[in-house]
């Protein structure tokens, strides 16, 4: 950012800005920007292909001679990964002024009971819970928002498109459930007398692919990403077991019919297994997000202006864009990536198509900073 002459700060959770003053600074920005966390075992793009092509994207206007009316700002997001303290897209969320997330964060700690804000000071970002409040963002700070991202999926690829113009995200809801059992040892108590919370786990996990399929649409989706046993060992009956649960869809009524059969379901698995429901809570329940028009417009614009085919279609992983579009006008830039793989380390997406996604961004940046 220094180096392409951006004016640098930096917030109380992390979030870094550059920002290229425009001719009439005093209006909304047009931002761009994601993030470069990840979560473990993955790839190199997710992210991070917003951020450095956000700052080529600058680059290539600035040495063009462009000049911005709009200033052009390039966001990079802090933990939109939930992978330490189970909330995504903290520093975009924070952005977007919920409050609720601001209260959550003072009392939040993570699988080793290190609190957010221990975590933060350790980091170099020691603060008063009061600070977090400051990460608001004031009204109209934005005019657009546009985020260059892979696909994530393998439709562009598929298709062999090159640009994915997002129209809506989908809506992500978040939920914990825990089962408790009677446990014992795994030869001496016989399957009759079991109340084994594993199975119940089990169950459920199956239960859920069963009312996401039952919902009849292919954008309801849902994942059992994390499945734990207490105390975990082969020669024991688990005791206790751990759900995290994921269902997305770009219909909000639809995601959340799924939700309350999935607690349906997990409070008759219980009784008929003689196990304790102790837990089932919706950690967030997020609204879909809709591409506002004039962006898109504008992304179309700069795909024809290049003569890239481009396709209009959703994306059903959520982005910090999720949250941007509570404050800003907000649309995304897709490109393809190597047969949809992302969260795993065979993530590639080529250097043709990340240059294309750039220029369309360039174009983009550029028209709505006229406007």
């Amino acid at each position: 950012m220094n180096q392409l002459g951006l004016a640098v700060r930096e917030d109380a959770v992390g979030n870094i800005f550059g920002s290229w003053e425009g001719s009439e600074a005093g209006l909304g920005a047009v931002g761009t920007g994601s993030h470069v966390d990840a979560i473990p075992f993955s790839g190199k793009y997710d992210g991070v292909l917003g951020v450095l092509g956000a700052l080529e994207a600058i680059s290539l206007l600035k040495r063009s001679g462009f000049q911005p009316k709009r200033s052009l700002e390039v966001i990079m997001f802090t933990s939109e990964e939930p992978t330490r303290f189970g909330i995504s897209c903290l520093g975009s969320r924070l952005m977007a002024g919920i409050e609720e997330l601001a209260q959550s964060l003072r009392k939040v700690v993570d699988n080793q009971n290190v609190s957010f804000l221990d975590a933060a000071e350790s980091a170099g970002y020691k603060m008063d819970p009061k600070d977090l409040q400051s990460v608001f963002l004031k009204k109209d700070s934005y005019s657009a928002f546009i985020e260059l991202h892979i696909e994530q999926g393998p439709i562009l690829e598929k298709e062999g498109i090159p640009i994915g113009i997002v129209t809506a995200i989908a809506a992500p809801a978040s939920t914990t459930v825990e089962f408790e059992g009677n446990g014992g040892h795994a030869g001496a108590v016989l399957m009759p007398a079991r109340n084994d919370a594993g199975l119940a786990a089990a169950e459920l996990a199956l239960a859920v692919e069963k009312h996401v399929l039952e919902s009849g649409s292919i954008d309801t989706v849902g994942t059992v990403g994390i499945l734990q046993l207490h105390p975990g060992a082969i020669n024991s009956i688990p005791s206790k077991s751990h759900l995290e649960i994921d269902v997305r869809d770009i219909d909000e009524k639809r995601r959340n019919d799924v939700i309350e059969k999935i607690r349906r379901s997990a409070t008759e698995i219980s009784k008929n297994r003689g196990v304790v429901l102790s837990e089932f809570k919706i950690v967030n329940q997020d609204p879909p997000a809709l591409s506002d028009q004039s962006v898109v417009e504008a992304m179309e614009f700069a795909a024809k202006q290049l003569n890239l085919e481009y396709k209009k279609m959703i994306s059903r992983a959520y982005h910090d864009s999720l949250f941007m579009a509570r404050v800003s006008p907000m649309g995304m830039i897709f490109i393809p990536c190597y047969k949809g793989y992302s969260h795993k380390p065979e993530e590639y997406a080529s250097p043709e198509d990340m240059t294309n996604g750039v220029k369309v961004l360039a174009l983009t940046m550029a028209k709505l900073s006229l406007e």
